[in-house]
C-alpha cells in the first residue's frame, strides 16, 4: 500500500481500513529522521503516574498541547521528579498511538528547562532524602587510617583520575582501582550507580566519587535521587568529590565524606607518609623515653630495698619474730590449760545435776520401777488381776503376776 492508493477513486481502488491508515501514518513518522531524537519545549499538564511505572501527560504552550508518554525503563534514570505546572525540556520520538489514531511523544529523556527550574527540582529532592534520613551524620561511617586500595569511580580520559593518581603516589603508596563511569549526560546517572555497586562488590577500603567542575547542567546527575540512595546502601565509605568547591550536590550531602576537588578526595583518603614517619618518630621517641624513665624508676627502687635489706638487721628482725612466736605459743598453752579447767568444773556441775534426777540414783536407794507391756505402772488402776509385770531393779529385772491390788486412800 501506498499513499497514491489513498489518493484513487474509491470505485476503482480497494478501501483500507482506520487501522492500515494509522499504521501507514505510524510507518510514515517512523522513517521521518527529523522526527527521531527531538526536543521540545513546554510546562507538564495532565500527568499520570500509572502503577505500571509508565508516565502519562502533556506539554504545553500559549498555542498548543502535545501528547506525551514516557515507559518504566526510561522513567529509572529520571534525576527528578516531574510534577504538573514544571517547565521542561523533553526529548522523545514523535510517534502514533494507532488504536486512538493520534500521535505522540515518546519520551527518553526529560529535564527542568532553565536554572531556575534546576533548582527547585533540586531543593525539593533535598527536603524528601533529608526527611527520609540520607543526610543524617548517624550513618556516616569513618574512612580507614591505612587504606590498602582506594576504589575510583569517575572518567578513565579525564583529568580528575590523573590527580587522584599523583596525588596518592606522592603521599602514600596505596593500590588504585578505577570504575570507568560516565559522569555526564543521559546515561550518567545509571553509569554512577553502577559504578558504586560495582566496587562494593571488589576488595576495597574506601570510594572516592569524583568529576571536574562544570554548570548545573553537567553536574545534575549527582543530584539525582538513584545516585544518592546507591551511596546511602553503599557498606564502604564514599568520598563525594564533584565539581569545585563552591559546587553542592546531593551525592555531596550524602556521601560519608565531601571533598571540595578531587584532589583534595585523595589527601582525605590517604595520609601523608612524611606525616606519618614524623608521627611514628614521635611516637618512637616517646615509648622510649617511657621505658627508659621506668627501668630507672625500677633500679633506684631494688636499689632502696637492697640498701634496706642489710644481712644482720634481717637475722635481728628473724630472732625477735622467732622469740615473739615462743612467747605466744607459751600463752596460748597456759590460756587453753585455763579455759579446759573451766570447762570441767561445768562439766562436772552439769554431771551432778544429771546425777540428782538420774533414774538409776534412785533405784540405788532401794526404790523399783514397775512396767507392764513397756509402760511405767503409776496406778493400782494401770494393773489387774493376772497381768505380768517386770520390775526394774538397780542390778536387773524381776518378772511377776498381779495377784492382787489394793486401792490406798
Amino acid at each position: 500500500m501506498n499513499l497514491l492508493d489513498f489518493q484513487s477513486d474509491p470505485e476503482k481502488t480497494d478501501i483500507c481500513s482506520v487501522g492500515e491508515l494509522n499504521h501507514y501514518i505510524h510507518d510514515m513518522l517512523s522513517s521521518d529522521h527529523h522526527l527521531r531524537k527531538i526536543w521540545v519545549r513546554g510546562e507538564i499538564s495532565n500527568l499520570t503516574n500509572h502503577s505500571s511505572g509508565h508516565k502519562y501527560f502533556t506539554l504545553k504552550d500559549s498555542r498548543s498541547q502535545l501528547n506525551c508518554v514516557m515507559f518504566r525503563n526510561k522513567c529509572r534514570s529520571l534525576t527528578f521528579q516531574p510534577e504538573v505546572g514544571m517547565k521542561l525540556l523533553a526529548q522523545g520520538d514523535i510517534d502514533v498511538y494507532e488504536v486512538r489514531g493520534s500521535y505522540q511523544l515518546v519520551v527518553t529523556a526529560l529535564r527542568p528547562d532553565g536554572i531556575g527550574e534546576l533548582h527547585i527540582a533540586l531543593e525539593k529532592l533535598k527536603k524528601k532524602l533529608s526527611a527520609q534520613g540520607l543526610f543524617d551524620a548517624g550513618h556516616k561511617k569513618a574512612l580507614p587510617l591505612f587504606p590498602r586500595c582506594v576504589g575510583v569511580a569517575t572518567s578513565p580520559t579525564g583529568a580528575v583520575l590523573h590527580d587522584i593518581i599523583n596525588v596518592t603516589r606522592r603521599r602514600f603508596p596505596v593500590d588504585i582501582l578505577l570504575s570507568p563511569t560516565v559522569v555526564q549526560g543521559d546515561n550518567a546517572v545509571e553509569s554512577i550507580v553502577n559504578s558504586i555497586k560495582r566496587l562494593n562488590s571488589m576488595d576495597i577500603d574506601v570510594i572516592i566519587l569524583a568529576r571536574g567542575g562544570g554548570s548545573l547542567e553537567d553536574l545534575w546527575p549527582f543530584n539525582s535521587e538513584q545516585v544518592a540512595r546507591a551511596i546511602y546502601d553503599s557498606r564502604i565509605p564514599v568520598v563525594s568529590a564533584v565539581g569545585h568547591e563552591t559546587d553542592f550536590t546531593v551525592a555531596d550531602l550524602t556521601a560519608d565524606i565531601r571533598a571540595p576537588t578531587p584532589s583534595a578526595a585523595a589527601e582525605l583518603v590517604v595520609p601523608d607518609r612524611n606525616e606519618v614517619m614524623v608521627r611514628v618518630d614521635t611516637a618512637r621517641s616517646h615509648l622510649i623515653s617511657s621505658i627508659t624513665g621506668l627501668i630507672s624508676h625500677h633500679d633506684n627502687h631494688l636499689l632502696h630495698l637492697e640498701n634496706r635489706v642489710d644481712a644482720r638487721r634481717l637475722v635481728g628482725t628473724l630472732n625477735q619474730h622467732i622469740q615473739r612466736v615462743d612467747e605466744l605459743g607459751t600463752r596460748l598453752a597456759l590460756t587453753m590449760d585455763r579455759e579446759l579447767e573451766l570447762q570441767n568444773k561445768h562439766l562436772e556441775s552439769c554431771v551432778g545435776k544429771l546425777n540428782a534426777v538420774s533414774p538409776l540414783n534412785t533405784l540405788k536407794r532401794g526404790y523399783t520401777i514397775v512396767m507392764h507391756k513397756g509402760r511405767v505402772v503409776r496406778s493400782v488402776e494401770d494393773t489387774k488381776k493376772g497381768d505380768a509385770l517386770e520390775m526394774r531393779v538397780i542390778d536387773g529385772k524381776i518378772y511377776c503376776k498381779v495377784t492382787d491390788a489394793e486401792e490406798q486412800i
